[in-house]
């Protein structure tokens, strides 16, 4: 399992933005993160600088979106949906991002229901609960 650490993170992104921006060839993983980047322009100057980027700190009472967590969370949900793991949440994300007609849509709907998992896994100590997660997005993608 690769667990990189939050400086390991923010520096891939910012990294990956500045290739982008300097037409500069990008691995696999790269251009993935570069085409989430690209739709999340409220994003680029936190991305654009950063030495910023590995000092910011992003709290609730801010009212500011991580933009790290954002598009890790993107990148997330994108394997998961490669390997469909959990088992079945390929199916469930396909529906949601049709119901919405759009998987950028469906995506941020669906952190809704990981982040909740996490969240609920951290508070209780047990393992993320993959059941649970998959049917808050099956909710979702059914209303």
């Amino acid at each position: 399992m690769f667990a990189p650490s939050q400086l390991e993170v923010r520096r891939f992104f910012c990294e990956t933005y500045r290739k982008r921006r300097d037409s500069m060839p990008l691995t696999p993983m790269e251009a993935i993160a570069a085409d989430w980047i690209d739709q999340h322009p409220e994003y680029h100057d936190d991305l654009s600088d950063t030495e910023a980027a590995l000092a910011a700190v992003y709290t609730v009472e801010e009212g500011r979106t991580n933009p790290f967590l954002h598009l890790s969370m993107h990148l997330s949900l994108i394997e998961q949906h490669q390997i469909d793991q959990p088992r079945g949440v390929r199916q469930a994300l396909d529906l949601l991002a049709a119901r919405r007609q759009s998987l950028h849509e469906a995506h941020h709907e669906a952190m809704e229901c990981l982040g909740e998992m996490i969240w609920t896994s951290q508070r209780s100590g047990l393992p993320p609960d993959g059941h649970a997660y998959l049917d808050c997005l099956r909710r979702k993608a059914t209303r």
